[in-house]
Parts: structure tokens; C-alpha cells; sequence
């Protein structure tokens, strides 16, 4: 069963960093695309980046460009999320989630992490 389970959330003042981590368990995920997306209270799920566990590069959503930085730990098949410049708007519920190759969308997704970055 495909486990995905996030952590390093918290609280954070503006300008500063967090790093999330998704330990992801249950089958091989060569090929698969692992992403983030966050939600905040009352807005629509949105877009972080993504990365193709199996290598290749990052890409990211238009509010976090140049700001957060993906990468993976095969050895521990962790997703990590290296977020820098926070700012009060990066509030959010944030999901790590997977896609396998075949599938149209996102299939699994974690229990998400709470980042609260204060003014």
C-alpha cells in the first residue's frame, strides 16, 4: 500500500526557511512524478512543483519560483521541499503527492503539513 507521509511544517516568520520532507513507501516509484501543492483556508488546492522521481529537472509553480527548491533522497525515497524568502501568502496546508506514468492525475497524496509564516 503506497504510504506518503509528510513532515517539517511549523511556524516561520517572514523571510525565513523551512524543509519538507514526503517519506514515500509501499512499491518502487521509478517513473513516477512526485509533486507539492498546498492549500490555503478557503482557496482552491494549488500547484507547488514537481520532479520525475526517476531524475530530470524541478518545475514549479509561478508563486514559488526562485524561492523553493525540490529534490530527492533515492537511497531514502524521500521528496524534500526546501522553501526560502517565505512569506505570509506561502500559508498552507501543503500535500506531497504521486503520479504514476500511466494514470491522467495524481493518485496518492499524504495527510499534508501545516506552514504558517507570520508578518
Amino acid at each position: 500500500q503506497v504510504q506518503l507521509v509528510e513532515s517539517g511544517g511549523g511556524l516561520v516568520q517572514a523571510g525565513g526557511s523551512l524543509r519538507l520532507s514526503c517519506a514515500a513507501s509501499g512499491r518502487t516509484f521509478n517513473n513516477y512524478r512526485m509533486g507539492w501543492f498546498r492549500q490555503a483556508p478557503g482557496k482552491e488546492r494549488e500547484f507547488v512543483a514537481a520532479i520525475r522521481w526517476s531524475g530530470g529537472s524541478a518545475y514549479y509553480g509561478e508563486s514559488v519560483k526562485g524561492r523553493f527548491t525540490l529534490s530527492t533522497d533515492n537511497a531514502k525515497n524521500t521528496l524534500y521541499l526546501q522553501m526560502d524568502s517565505l512569506k505570509p501568502e506561502d500559508t498552507a496546508v501543503y500535500y506531497c503527492a504521486a503520479k504514476s506514468p500511466e494514470a491522467y492525475d495524481y493518485l496518492y497524496w499524504g495527510q499534508g503539513t501545516q506552514v504558517t509564516v507570520s508578518s
